[in-house]
């Protein structure tokens, strides 16, 4: 399919608790509740995210940062690429990991005729 980038997908920001802390904590007289917020900023990641319009499932994570304002710069820059490239060049720019991208320069590399 061709078309832009934003007519295919979105991205977002989310925050991720990877402490393995229980999320909650149990007691005799009352059912549960949650621990007292003690989590550092060690303990939290924050995703960003490529969502694709289609199915809301469908969810790629582009990276990881531990640094919110980093992530928020990030995602700024991802949603002026998303405005910018169409589906494809935001796809490999983006969702393609990075030793297919090597491979796929590689191969072509490898098929150039010799001067």
């Amino acid at each position: 399919m061709i078309g832009a980038a934003d007519e295919f997908w979105r991205v977002r920001l989310t925050r991720v608790d990877i402490s393995d802390s229980p999320d909650f904590e149990w007691r005799d007289d009352i059912l549960y509740r949650r621990p007292p917020q003690t989590m550092g900023r060690e303990a939290e990641v924050w995703r960003l995210e490529a969502v694709r319009l289609e199915d809301y499932e469908a969810v790629v994570i582009i990276a990881e940062y531990a640094d919110r304002e980093e992530a928020e710069a990030a995602l700024a820059q991802a949603k002026e690429d998303l405005a910018d490239m169409t589906k494809s060049q935001f796809e490999e720019a983006y969702l393609t990991p990075p030793d297919e991208l090597s491979f796929r320069l590689s191969s072509l590399d490898d098929s150039s005729p010799e001067l």
